[in-house]
């Protein structure tokens, strides 16, 4: 079994991109995001983190959270909302026809690929780039041309906040893929 180098600081805060397998296009169905929801709010009661920010794109999600200041197991929550989500939406969204013999060996699903990306935040501005990256993603994808039109995005709480105005992210560009790998 791999083992990756990864930072691991109790009370930081981290950006994730986790991807469904093969690129399927399910998440954003209603079904996936009551089940994603009811998984995360179970994991969280057990193995707290905040989610400082948040968008659901059919085949992938970016996220910022911040962990407890005492612990710093990521890769516990991730696997936990991975295998709680895959258990639940089995009937919905697994494909026997994807399975390999490596997935069935790991009993694993064919939901999620089996890693995740992360990135410790390091500073304010580290935060606010990936903050704007995050809620500008599916205008990067060309889902929507405008980011207040994209439903499944913390963008709407912030608006409300007044963090972003509403015609935010006219006229940005994210061209660099060195920094926000997927």
């Amino acid at each position: 079994m791999p083992t990756y180098r990864r930072i691991v600081i109790p009370g930081s805060t981290y950006f994730f991109t986790v991807v469904t397998f093969q690129r399927q296009k399910f998440l954003t169905k209603s079904k996936c995001r009551q089940i994603l929801r009811e998984v995360l709010d179970e994991v969280r009661q057990k193995h707290p983190f905040t989610i400082e920010s948040w968008v659901l794109l059919p085949d992938h999600l970016h996220c910022m959270w911040t962990l407890p200041s005492e612990e710093a197991n990521f890769s516990k929550r991730w696997g936990l909302i991975k295998a709680k989500f895959a258990k639940r939406a089995k009937e919905l969204f697994h494909k026997a026809d994807r399975m390999t013999e490596s997935r069935a060996k790991h009993r694993e699903s064919a939901i999620w690929q089996r890693r995740f990306w992360e990135h410790l935040v390091r500073d304010d501005a580290d935060f606010h780039r990936h903050f704007d990256y995050i809620h500008y993603n599916p205008v990067k994808h060309g889902l929507v041309s405008r980011v207040k039109d994209w439903p499944f995005s913390t963008f709407h709480r912030f608006v409300r906040q007044g963090i972003y105005p509403d015609d935010w992210g006219g006229n940005i560009s994210f061209d660099s893929e060195e920094t926000f790998r997927e």
